[in-house]
């Protein structure tokens, strides 16, 4: 009788050690997603004043901004928990800003303007932590992924709910590649 008692209660704390991983790890990707997104919402945020600073330099180059801006609320305008749809449009923002860099190369004057150094030295350090938040982020899925799917705590998280988290990842092969841009 007090042999399967013990059990029981051995069982029982074994599930809340699971169930507790889980919570930990589900935790820990939630707050990896929440530093990628306020990463990218500084960089959104830097993106006017560095439209704006570009505009002054080549007023005839509208179309190309136009892609920056719209890229750029289309890129906002994702659910916070919707991570593949954001990996889709944070690519394609980025591209467009690499086309942005690239057509200041044209501009002689621009290149030398101090706002417009800052501007790009601040973004190239946004777009190094956003980086780094991605690698976390997808650090911390991979770990609650491996709990979700590895015996015997994908009993608990199947039964509890707990689910497997994306991968912050460019899926367009286009988005890889660096653009060129010479100064």
């Amino acid at each position: 009788m007090y042999i399967i008692l013990g059990i029981i209660v051995v069982a029982a704390l074994y599930v809340v050690m699971i169930y507790n991983g889980l919570v930990k790890s589900r935790q820990m990707a939630e707050e990896a997603w929440s530093g990628i997104d306020v990463q990218l919402k500084r960089r959104a945020d830097l993106i006017p004043n560095l439209i704006e600073t570009v505009k002054g330099y080549a007023a005839h180059e509208k179309s190309t901004f136009e892609e920056v801006v719209a890229l750029r609320n289309r890129a906002q305008a994702v659910p916070t928990g919707d991570v593949e749809g954001r990996a889709v449009a944070e690519g394609m923002l980025s591209q467009a800003l690499g086309k942005l860099f690239a057509l200041a190369e044209a501009y002689p004057d621009l290149k030398a303007n101090q706002n417009f150094l800052e501007l790009q030295n601040s973004l190239e350090t946004l777009e190094s932590e956003i980086q780094m938040s991605r690698r976390y982020y997808n650090g911390a899925a991979r770990d609650l992924n491996v709990k979700v799917e590895s015996f015997p705590s994908n009993l608990v998280a199947g039964q509890f709910g707990f689910a497997k988290k994306p991968f912050f990842e460019i899926t367009n092969e286009a988005d890889r590649a660096v653009p060129s841009v010479k100064f």
